[in-house]
């Protein structure tokens, strides 16, 4: 990824850092001042002031002295973990999942708990779950750059509030952003479970901040997030990726839009469970009433399946492929070169999606004479929704976005 360029104007010294901040934060083996002044096109003499900055915040630490050539060694600045932490939350119809992570998105703490009935039960649980955590890891409020909040969409951004997010009994327009601000104290960040998803993934490694890249989630919905070049792609009300109603199968099982074959339907755990049951591999008595029930009946069809009993297979393997058809075309349609999939119910599906959805896209993406499309699993793993909603704090408060250095009408300029 290209080094982002700074600019030597103090009026935007916050940005600056950032971009420092930033570049320091994806050297894996740590960089020197005079590597930073020339990567980020700042003078030697800004980048000195900056860093001096950072290290008096406990966001940066200085660590080896590295010699190049015939010139003085250089001492080598890395970020510095626990120079501040994040809190996160994953709202998911079974579980609520609370972390705390340090700077580098690194779990610290974690909480997960039957999810309440309710939003006031979650609120007061969240409320709770933060303060136990901070505890138990000995941090201090003041430590903490905020919460995020990972839920089910669609969620109006500027309000702050869950619409009407799926299977979640009670919730209908809730104002949970600002209900868990006054709950906890902390500024709160809600976002799409699945954006999320992706900007954690963005957070944690390099290997999706290159090219077109796409998180495919997969829990009691699906959804899809594309990244750019390391940007998330949010779209006009910051609801994008919702792809549940793509057809993927024509004579698939009949969805609640009326149509057949949708990939929301052809993924759910429902619809899982209902085969699994008619082929067998579950007793036709088997709960699936709640959210909880479907889950559980979900993770029994998996063990089968990996046991060998070939009904379950059959099962997998056909929802897989459905899948696969609409992952070959959401990657055909952004041009994705990177597909990685996660969320709650994606390592018990795993071993039977990867090798369908890989050779899917070998034979049929439009694109594949172009290039490969490689598919990858979480590199931050089951807790990717929580973990991301962390990274959101941290994404937010340390990615240098050059659309904040542009001036509304009539704004001031603070020098």
């Amino acid at each position: 990824m290209r080094a982002r360029r700074g600019t030597n104007l103090p009026r935007v010294g916050d940005f600056n850092q950032m971009v420092v901040l930033d570049s320091i934060r994806r050297a894996a083996d740590g960089v020197s001042r005079v590597e930073l002044a020339r990567s980020t096109g700042l003078s030697l003499q800004t980048i000195s002031n900056i860093v001096t900055r950072l290290l008096a915040r406990g966001l940066v630490v200085e660590g080896e002295r590295r010699g190049e050539g015939r010139g003085k060694p250089r001492t080598m600045l890395h970020l510095d973990p626990r120079g501040a932490y994040a809190l996160g939350v994953h709202v998911d119809p079974v579980v609520v999942t609370a972390v705390l992570t340090d700077l580098e998105g690194g779990l610290v703490e974690e909480r997960m708990f039957d999810t309440p009935t309710g939003p006031d039960a979650v609120v007061a649980a969240v409320a709770a779950s933060a303060a136990e955590m901070l505890g138990r890891a000995d941090v201090s409020r003041d430590e903490v750059l905020g919460l995020g909040v990972a839920a089910p969409g669609p969620i109006d951004m500027v309000t702050g509030r869950v619409i009407h997010p799926p299977l979640l009994e009670g919730w209908s327009d809730v104002p949970l952003r600002d209900r868990l601000a006054e709950a906890t104290g902390f500024d709160v960040l809600l976002e799409k479970d699945v954006s999320a998803a992706m900007v954690g993934e963005l957070w944690r490694g390099n290997r999706m901040l290159r090219g077109t890249s796409m998180f495919f989630y997969t829990g009691f919905g699906v959804a899809v997030a594309v990244a750019h070049d390391g940007e998330l792609f949010a779209g006009s009300s910051r609801n994008a990726g919702e792809v549940g109603h793509l057809i993927v199968d024509s004579d698939g099982p009949l969805c609640t839009c009326g149509n057949r074959g949708c990939i929301g339907v052809s993924a759910a755990a429902e619809t899982l469970v209902q085969a699994a049951v008619a082929r067998g591999v579950l007793d036709a008595g088997t709960p699936r009433v709640t959210p909880r029930e479907l889950d559980a009946a979900l993770t029994t069809v998996c063990r089968s399946a990996t046991s060998g009993d070939p009904a379950a297979e059959d099962v997998l393997r056909t929802s897989a492929r459905r899948v696969a058809h609409g992952v070959t075309i959401v990657a055909d349609l952004v041009d994705a070169d990177v597909v990685v999939f996660g969320g709650p119910s994606w390592e018990r599906l795993a071993p039977f999606y990867v090798p369908v959805v890989r050779d899917e896209l070998a034979a049929r993406a439009t694109l594949r004479e172009m290039h490969a499309v490689e598919v990858l699993g979480s590199a931050v793993g089951e807790h990717v929704g929580a973990i991301g909603a962390a990274s959101l704090v941290l994404d937010h408060t340390f990615t240098p976005r050059p659309s904040g250095l542009v001036r509304t009408p009539g704004a001031a300029v603070t020098p």
